[in-house]
């Protein structure tokens, strides 16, 4: 199995990373209505932090975004899906025995442990990313504030000299007095 496949299958919903019901059982080769009445019977072992419906409005997020579903109704009613989080994922391993379901869930297990080690890693490279600029940014500002002293300084020592009789610019009236 993948891990490339499996990882564009996981979303991010409710703040969970999650598989969708149909996504799960195409992996594991079996019809959604066969995966969801398994967990139906096993009711207990899925609670709302390991498996809930999508609303409304989430699926049709969902669809916009990434285009996962027709919308069209293919007889019958078409149900919201389910969605399953890591932990849930692991008690479907529990009720589904077959080899390419115990297959499938090592492979899922995989997605999500490099998903966790990808987000880690981002956040180590964003902290350090924080300390670089805040470093940079005090750097750059003393660099800032010593030549604001610098142009004070060399201003006030202009000004210095032309008030001690420092011959200035020629006027127009010494031109035309050094031509005649």
């Amino acid at each position: 199995m993948e891990l490339q496949v499996i990882q564009n299958k996981i979303y991010d919903i409710r703040g969970f990373k999650v598989m969708l019901d149909f996504d799960l059982a195409a992996l594991y080769e079996v019809e959604t209505r066969v995966l969801n009445q398994a967990v139906k019977r096993n009711s207990k072992r899925f609670p709302f932090d390991f498996m809930f419906q999508l609303n409304t409005n989430e699926w049709k997020i969902l669809m916009s975004q990434f285009v996962i579903s027709k919308t069209e109704k293919r007889g019958g009613t078409q149900k919201l899906p389910y969605a399953f989080t890591e932990q849930g994922l692991a008690m479907l391993s529990g009720i589904l025995n077959s080899d390419k379901a115990i297959e499938v869930n090592i492979a899922i297990m995989r997605a999500f442990v490099i998903l966790r080690q990808y987000a880690l890693g981002y956040a180590e490279l964003n902290h350090k990313l924080e300390n670089f600029m805040i470093e940079t940014n005090m750097q750059f500002n003393d660099i800032y504030m010593a030549l604001t002293e610098l142009a004070e300084k060399n201003n006030t020592e202009k000004e210095q000299r032309n008030s001690y009789g420092k011959i200035l610019s020629p006027t127009e009236n010494d031109i035309m007095a050094y031509s005649i």
